[in-house]
């Protein structure tokens, strides 16, 4: 019998903790392979805690709405056979390898560990707080000789940067033709013993009549007001406010919505419409499309936009459209669509909410002409869509100045003014007005 260690894997860059919602199995239980174990909850999305191995759930180290960091420890799983063994468990039994008392089951795994290290020298390799490494690509490494070092620099292809068994094999090939450079073992200094830390101090009390009722905040609730809060103290909050007649949008909308909907099967909102042209801005504004890390500015490649969405119980997340400024209008719609309903019901993913560059958010929705956002850290900017007016406007002609009814909207700009200028903040705003108004109402899709 052998135990494995079931640790919090790694869930996105800016990940670094979640909050255990749920058990799905209880001490005892019976877990397959791939099998769910436990539900989380990150800052902004929900997720579930897979098995990595088949056998008995023997410990649980933490409880329903405790907070774990990455990599810690979760669970204790009791397995059979030597092709479930963890890694660690594998180099405890090679240092008993001379007691008798052994099972037969561990004697086979030491021999067979000493086998492979005759031929091969193996390092022993593991999942990290940075990584998460498969049992299958584990076990590949173990067998190839490839080390610790080797496997962390290894660019990963799967999900949230993973390795796949393609990249790993593909590294063992290339390191084979001797196209592959020896990574650099990295030394880390000492870290020095931290000063106690103060207590903290314990929250007031609410006070309130005996006729009001007191609400608990939400988990998510908490840690949005605790990310509002940092933001503005974080950023030197500047808006600019800017008017765009959307008239020929609304009418080439009102023209083609009944025919895309039949062809493509799906709903032609105004939002896919307005993320296209912020898309084209931001290409025009690359500096628009950067992130702040304390004193350096950090200009991205990718334009990838945070739409803002309201949930059912009055929460917020911002689910991210990936490359945008690469999709045409119909992969946008289906984009815009598809993050919205799945946000909805609560079924995103930690990556569809990580690497957004830039964020828009439709108060408009609600009746609003205007606002004034938070910025989304560490974001520079961010564009709130006001709702669209039917409003008497002045409509310039060679014959004259005349007075009809237009559809208009405001564009509210909110940017970071420590790395933002106002005329750059200005132009970029004016930018994304410029391509509503000149929408061609003879596009065709």
């Amino acid at each position: 019998m052998a135990k494995f260690e079931l640790k919090l894997p790694k869930m996105g860059e800016s990940v670094a903790e979640a909050t255990i919602t749920s058990w799905l199995k209880e001490v005892g239980d019976t877990i397959e392979l791939d099998e769910t174990v436990l539900e989380i909850a990150t800052d902004k999305v929900d997720s579930e805690v897979p098995s990595e191995v088949e056998g008995v759930l023997i410990e649980k180290r933490f409880e329903v709405n405790d907070v774990v960091q990455v990599g810690q420890v979760v669970a204790i799983i009791e397995t059979e056979g030597e092709g479930a063994v963890d890694v660690k468990e594998t180099e405890e039994t090679s240092v008993v390898e001379s007691n008798e008392e052994e099972t037969v089951a561990v004697e086979e795994v030491v021999e067979s560990i000493k086998k492979v290290k005759e031929t091969l020298a193996p390092v022993a390799v593991a999942s990290t707080e940075d990584r998460f490494y498969s049992p299958l690509v584990k076990n590949i490494a173990r067998e190839e000789g490839i080390s610790q070092e080797e496997l962390d620099a290894i660019s990963g292809t799967g999900k949230e940067g993973r390795v796949t068994k393609n990249d790993i094999l593909e590294y063992i090939s290339n390191k084979e033709n001797g196209t592959v450079v020896a990574p650099k073992v990295e030394t880390k200094a000492v870290a020095q013993p931290k000063a106690p830390e103060q207590p903290k101090a314990a929250p007031a009390p609410v006070v309130s009549s005996g006729e009001d009722e007191i609400i608990e905040m939400t988990r998510m609730g908490k840690l949005i007001a605790h990310h509002m809060v940092e933001s503005v103290q974080t950023s030197a909050h500047v808006q600019s406010f800017i008017e765009a007649d959307v008239t020929n949008i609304w009418n080439w909308r009102k023209k083609v919505k009944d025919g895309f909907m039949k062809r493509e099967g799906e709903n032609l909102t105004f939002t896919p419409i307005f993320m296209e042209a912020i898309a084209k801005a931001l290409r025009d504004y690359p500096l628009m499309n950067i992130s702040v890390q304390g004193d350096t500015i950090v200009k991205k490649k990718n334009i990838n936009l945070g739409m803002a969405a309201s949930l059912p119980d009055g929460n917020l997340i911002v689910p991210v459209i990936k490359n945008a400024d690469q999709l045409n209008l119909v992969g946008m719609t289906k984009q815009v669509n598809d993050l919205a309903k799945r946000a909805r019901a609560n079924q995103l993913k930690p990556d569809d909410i990580q690497g957004g560059t830039y964020t828009v958010t439709n108060v408009g929705t609600f009746g609003s002409i205007m606002g004034t956002p938070i910025i989304n850290q560490p974001q520079v900017g961010i564009l709130a869509l006001g709702a669209i007016r039917k409003v008497p406007a002045v409509i310039e002609t060679p014959e004259g100045d005349f007075i009809g009814i237009r559809y208009k909207m405001f564009l509210s700009h909110s940017y970071d003014h420590r790395v933002v200028n106002g005329a750059l903040g200005g132009e970029f705003v004016k930018a994304v007005k410029d391509y509503l108004e000149a929408w061609d109402v003879n596009r065709e899709i």
